[in-house]
């Protein structure tokens, strides 16, 4: 399901916020200020949805993920000069799992479970009965990667959802290729342990 995010990310007050934090002779010029702006603009225009599905799969309540995806750009911004050009996705991955493991441990501190319709937006050719069932869907998705270890969750939603090579998904993760395949593998069984599960409980619930 698609999420509702702001688009009109705001830059300006991202900038803002990251020069007051600078000594006045560490500001840049103008013309540096406005490459950063545009680049940064960029970023955001190219991974925005990328980041609201890197959070929403790693376990991020939705109410909160589109404060998460500002939180994750405002970083980005902060180490900027940090980001190699090509190596963009992988940095940026980094950032929103960071953030994500974030907001998991502070939903566990406040021992509650949110959930909010109204990020969804379901697709305006769709039927009330196929937007329920993608609903159903999606609930069934989360419910399932929540269950994972973090770290089989992130490599599995990365590899299934995002379609990222193993290599990719190494290189953003730093770690070898061979545990990449080793937790995807784990992932994929137990996935599919936790599907037939759940429809063993759905038909034991609906009867014959």
């Amino acid at each position: 399901m698609p999420l509702s995010v702001h688009r009109n990310f705001p830059l300006v007050e991202a900038n803002a916020a990251i020069a007051d934090e600078l000594p006045a002779r560490a500001l840049p010029p103008a013309a540096t200020a406005r490459e950063r702006e545009a680049r940064l603009r960029g970023l955001v225009d190219d991974h925005i949805d990328f980041v609201a599905r890197v959070l929403r799969n790693a376990g991020t309540p939705p109410a909160e993920i589109d404060d998460d995806i500002q939180r994750t750009f405002i970083a980005t911004a902060r180490r900027l000069n940090d980001v190699r050009p090509g190596a963009e996705k992988s940095f940026i991955l980094r950032i929103a799992l960071n953030v994500a493991a974030h907001a998991r441990r502070t939903l566990a501190r406040r021992r509650e479970v949110t959930a909010d319709p109204a990020l969804e937006i379901p697709d305006g050719g769709a039927t009330p009965e196929q937007i329920a069932d993608r609903r159903q869907l999606r609930q069934m998705l989360d419910r399932i990667l929540t269950s994972f270890h973090p770290d089989l969750r992130t490599v599995f939603a990365l590899y299934e959802i995002e379609e990222m090579s193993m290599v990719e998904i190494a290189a953003a993760l730093g770690i070898p290729q061979g545990t990449v395949a080793s937790r995807l593998r784990r992932a994929r069984a137990e996935f599919r342990q936790q599907v037939k599960a759940l429809r063993a409980l759905s038909e034991s619930e609906t009867g014959p």
